[in-house]
């Protein structure tokens, strides 16, 4: 038995929306000229990413060396762009997590720089009106998940017990982070399947 659910803390990228890393890389090679794997080798492969998701590069140098990276004076319009067009809402999720906010609090944990907070209404409108200010982003704790400091650093935030917190990520390892730092745990893999742990876990959709 566990104790009582009070906050549902979810995931962004795949989770609350699918995300096209394709279609960022293509269009930031397009602007820079070059081909899509030069991008994915420049920014992915050579761990580039993680600094901005750890909190490691604040968002201006984040942004200049993004562009410096794929040899292209990248702005920040320009960045924000490639990244809406890699996100498209999940609406059945977004419908459940509606039906869910009436009974227990809700916010998001997302890998990902403080750009991505900073231009979350551009980038993922339908987010703000579900969960208001409670849009966090691994480089705002200077962790990134699946590290549990991280976790803890965002219930500190959001002044709640882990035990009290249920976490949804599609990815595995981030489950598994959260499990280490207290946290209850949903390994996300449709909106269907995230229906039906709500009900095992006693939670329920109001409408």
């Amino acid at each position: 038995m566990t104790d009582k659910i009070e906050f549902v803390l979810f995931d962004m990228d795949n989770v609350l929306c699918d995300y096209d890393r394709g279609k960022r890389v293509a269009y930031l090679a397009e602007l820079a000229g070059v081909s899509s794997e030069r991008v994915h080798k420049a920014i992915w492969d050579s761990g580039f990413e993680l600094l901005g998701d750890s909190g490691a590069l604040d968002g201006p140098d984040y942004l200049r060396g993004f562009g410096e990276r794929i040899g292209y004076p990248l702005s920040l319009d320009e960045w924000v762009e490639a990244r809406r067009r890699s996100m498209k809402a999940d609406l059945a999720m977004l419908e459940t997590v509606g039906g869910l906010r009436e009974s227990v609090e809700i916010a998001v944990l997302t890998n990902n720089t403080t750009l991505v907070a900073d231009h979350i209404d551009t980038l993922f409108p339908e987010l703000r009106p579900l969960f208001g200010s409670r849009i966090y982003t691994s480089a705002q704790f200077k962790a990134a998940k699946p590290d549990p400091q991280c976790y803890r650093l965002c219930l500190s935030e959001l002044r709640t017990r882990p035990e009290a917190v249920l976490f949804v990520d599609d990815l595995a390892e981030n489950v598994a982070g959260a499990r280490e730092a207290g946290l209850l745990a949903h390994h996300h893999t449709s909106a269907a399947a995230f229906r039906q742990a709500l009900s095992d876990y006693g939670l329920r959709e109001m409408r």
